[in-house]
């Protein structure tokens, strides 16, 4: 059947006021966009990044953009699970609830390194440090009145595998893009996992995955050869991070649970209903995967 792409773009989103959103990874690149987009329609954003001083510097690039917009800036490092625990207390105290998650932020292709626990950083960053998030953030998602939670996966999550038994790359050489693509296969994984335990709760919080396709961003900042293609191939990060705020907004996105690009080989386009692959679709690896991931970081994830 043909694809058939929605002409929609960020600047369609309807207003937003009253609600919160929560955008990992937003002082740049996609994640930067979609929340000035939630921001100048009337979210309250906070914006959850590792680098406070560029977090800080994004939101008033924000302001000058939307002055009269509703962001605050709070610091989340996704490679700290201690960090990821303290964010979420924090946030308990300051907001009532959570409307919008926005599981954005991540790592791609960085040389061999750790996270501060001792997990492979892509890994431990895209996929534990989300999943981590996401459940310290239920009871405020569940005070929200229609709340969705959208985690970005890619392209790259066609060629991943998943390995329970040698997750962080410990037992074989050194992989880089395995190891991204494996976390990517992850982050899908978790997200269609998660709507289906949710719906098994009666839980009225809705589960999205979704991809920017090939977006122009320093994501890629440690190849030199996609460094170089980016201008010339990749998509402006307001047309990448498209995909992610119709998940995130629209009422039609309930039709499906993972929106990208439909274009060539995804990579760029309108938005659409994105692929999802047969190991995607594993409901099996999903759950021994959900279930591995408590045992690794020690969290039991309540709905």
């Amino acid at each position: 059947m043909k694809k058939i792409g929605i002409k929609w773009k960020a600047q369609d989103v309807a207003d937003q006021s009253g609600k919160i959103a929560v955008v990992t990874g937003s002082n740049t690149g996609i994640g930067f966009q979609m929340a000035l987009v939630l921001a100048e329609k009337g979210a309250h954003v906070v914006l959850a990044c590792r680098n406070l001083e560029k977090a800080e510097t994004a939101k008033e690039e924000m302001l000058k953009s939307s002055p009269n917009a509703h962001i605050t800036v709070e610091k989340l490092d996704l490679a700290d699970l201690s960090d990821v625990e303290t964010f979420a207390t924090r946030l308990k105290k300051s907001q009532e609830r959570v409307d919008i998650l926005i599981n954005n932020a991540g790592v791609m292709i960085p040389p061999k390194s750790t996270t501060k626990d001792g997990f492979e950083l892509q890994i431990g960053t895209n996929h534990f440090g989300h999943f981590a998030l996401t459940s310290h953030l239920m009871p405020l998602l569940t005070a929200a009145e229609k709340p969705r939670v959208v985690t970005l996966s890619s392209i790259a999550h066609w060629s991943g595998v998943i390995d329970l038994d040698d997750i962080n790359g410990e037992k074989k050489k050194y992989d880089k893009w395995g190891m991204y693509s494996q976390s990517k296969l992850a982050n899908l994984l978790f997200a269609l996992e998660l709507d289906r335990r949710l719906k098994a709760a009666g839980s009225h919080i809705e589960s999205f995955g979704s991809h920017p396709g090939y977006s122009n961003t320093d994501l890629q900042r440690y190849s030199l050869g996609w460094r170089f293609l980016n201008p010339l191939f990749g998509m402006k990060p307001i047309r990448g991070a498209a995909p992610t705020l119709y998940a995130a907004t629209e009422p039609d996105a309930l039709l499906h649970r993972y929106w990208g690009p439909i274009g060539f080989l995804e990579a760029r386009g309108w938005t659409g209903k994105a692929k999802i692959t047969s190991r995607a679709s594993d409901e099996e690896m999903a759950r021994k995967l959900w279930e591995h991931t408590e045992t690794m970081i020690g969290i039991e994830f309540q709905i």
